[in-house]
């Protein structure tokens, strides 16, 4: 099964978009998932559990490099690309 999640990342930093943005280029430093940015969110596209996966780790890596930020995300499962 196919997952799309639509991420917005908030760091606790003034210094905000470098801190984005070098968590956008981790997300595509990953194989077999297909990543869309927008100016407001960012999209990855892939298999459920690979997704997930990537989630788990991408966030607990996002805490050790840049500290507290805030995640707003939505989850649709099932997602078929057009």
């Amino acid at each position: 099964m196919n997952l799309a999640i639509e991420l917005s990342m908030y760091p606790f930093n003034k210094d905000f978009r470098p801190l984005i943005k070098n968590f956008i280029d981790k997300l595509n430093s990953y194989a077999d998932l297909e990543v869309r940015t927008s100016a407001t969110s960012t999209i990855v596209i892939g298999e459920f559990q690979y997704v997930m996966q990537v989630l788990t780790e991408i966030l607990a890596w996002s805490h050790h490099e840049h500290g507290q930020s805030v995640f707003v995300s939505k989850f649709i499962p099932d997602y078929e690309a057009e």
